[in-house]
């Protein structure tokens, strides 16, 4: 971390040097996982702005694109709880300058593909890489700081995670216009090539370990269940297709079933049952799920319905998403008063449905809406999104005991990353179908706004039966580790 004024000011012994040294390690080590969290963040929002763009050049419906995001949320959230096993088995170092190295790649290919299936491809190999950026760099800062400076740390680093959404629909949108859209892609493989750079020449290596056997079976089955979860959702099977819906519904279920008696009787299962003896995280499991599916349909379809229905331009819809991303960072910093005064439950309680309501509102949007209506809308659903997501997840992370926290997280990222694509999904598939029965597209996105709205609203039900709702017993390297998520 940075010295202080009195490291300066007073005279060292010949130690002093390589505590300097240290201090700047740990700087350089912090801004090298925060410019890898930045470039995970940036490419979950950046793309959303250039869809209409790229479906354009691929000859392809706009929202026939939305396998380009869940295939990228989707790989995220199968191969997160990997990355701890990964990072012992091989060394910190050595993996995250892998994942960084994948993500790069990924990134050409993508900037590369000639038809949406190899974009989806390609946006799986990206998603490879993305899901081992920040949980590896978050251990390797765990593993290089002391435990006083952690959580200070892990705030900075979460700086990158919100600066990511910032810029990502403006810089999407200035992109296409101004260049191609394949430079959404393109823009990583500079921020990369420096990242491999910096972890060689500043990321400690963190030797191998000996690794307790990784648990494939369950990881397997429950990447299983998210595939199967989401086709059931959106498949791309025309015929009898709410055959091939129930099926795949039969499937995930069967395969989150088939977990429960595998981890009772394995060692070291990927995720312990115990965890669900908790309640707050029980709770703020499908809290999160029911929420986020709702919230996470808004950065998809909204650039789509400025673009289509509105008439703006790719800069002009980025810019309209900027009052949302600058009003939920403001916001942060109510949340932690708000919360003692009022509790967990009624707190949630009133911003679900202020963020549900938000969600409705946009369905009031067309051409004749005034400017200012438009972003007050956006602000205030990024103000009440934006301290939605950091209460849930500090609520339920907070009561986990330190043994069970790494693994509580772990599964916490896998339903935030699926919840994304699920978002994705429905909401996508929503429009499609309303635009079909109705014959037009405005009453679609109008009816999908209110539908994913009240998926939102209803997530307020069941934060009413978190347990300990006065806020008062927050862990505050749990929160931190959920900071910026």
């Amino acid at each position: 971390m940075i010295a202080s004024r009195a490291d300066f000011c007073a005279v060292r012994p010949p130690a002093a040097p390589y505590q300097m040294n240290k201090d700047s390690s740990q700087t350089a080590l912090l801004w090298i996982v925060a410019a890898g969290f930045f470039m995970q963040s940036l490419d979950t929002t950046i793309v959303n702005t250039a869809l209409p763009s790229i479906a354009n050049s691929l000859h392809v419906a706009p929202l026939a694109m939305q396998p380009v995001v869940v295939a990228y949320t989707l790989t995220m959230a199968m191969l997160t709880p990997a990355s701890g096993w990964l990072a012992d088995r091989f060394g910190t170092r050595r993996v995250y300058f892998a994942a960084i190295l994948v993500f790069v790649l990924g990134s050409i290919c993508c900037a590369s593909a000639h038809t949406l299936g190899q974009l989806v491809m390609a946006r799986v190999l990206q998603g490879l890489g993305g899901s081992m950026l920040l949980p590896i760099g978050r251990l390797a800062v765990l593993r290089s700081v002391s435990g006083e400076q952690y959580v200070s740390a892990l705030a900075f680093i979460s700086i990158a995670g919100q600066l990511g959404p910032i810029a990502g629909p403006t810089l999407g949108g200035w992109f296409v216009q101004a260049i191609t859209w394949h430079w959404i892609f393109l823009i990583n493989v500079p921020i990369g090539a420096v990242g491999l750079y910096a972890v060689q020449r500043f990321l400690p290596s963190h030797d191998s370990t000996q690794a307790p056997p990784f648990d494939l079976i369950g990881c397997t089955l429950l990447s299983l269940c998210m595939i199967a979860f989401s086709l059931a959702i959106d498949t791309p099977v025309a015929t009898h297709r709410a055959a091939w819906s129930a099926a795949l519904f039969a499937l995930a279920v069967a395969s989150a079933l088939a977990y429960i008696p595998h981890a009772k009787h394995r060692r070291n299962p990927l995720f312990k049952l115990s965890l669900f003896g908790e309640p707050n995280f029980s709770v703020g499991l499908i809290g999160n799920l029911v929420c986020r599916v709702g919230s996470s349909a808004v950065p998809f379809l909204v650039p789509l319905l400025l673009q289509l229905q509105l008439g703006y331009s790719p800069l002009h819809s980025g810019l309209m998403m900027l009052p949302a991303a600058l009003a939920g960072t403001l916001a942060k910093r109510w949340i932690a008063p708000l919360v003692r005064r009022y509790g967990y439950d009624t707190f949630l309680l009133v911003n679900t449905i202020i963020v549900g309501s938000a969600i409705v509102a946009f369905a009031l949007i067309s051409r004749g809406t005034p400017l200012v209506i438009e972003i007050a809308i956006l602000a205030v659903f990024g103000a009440a999104n934006s301290m939605q997501f950091a209460a849930m997840n500090s609520v339920t992370l907070k009561d986990l005991s330190h043994e069970d926290a790494g693994s509580g997280n772990s599964l916490f990222s896998m339903v935030q990353m699926l919840a994304i694509g699920l978002g994705v999904s429905i909401g996508g598939g929503l429009v499609n179908l309303f635009s079909a029965q109705w014959g037009s597209a405005a009453l679609g996105f109008r009816f999908s706004f209110v539908c994913v709205g009240v998926i939102t609203l209803l997530s307020a039900w069941v934060f009413r039966h978190l347990d300990d709702p006065s806020g008062t017993r927050v862990v505050g390297r749990q929160a931190a580790q959920s900071a910026g998520r």
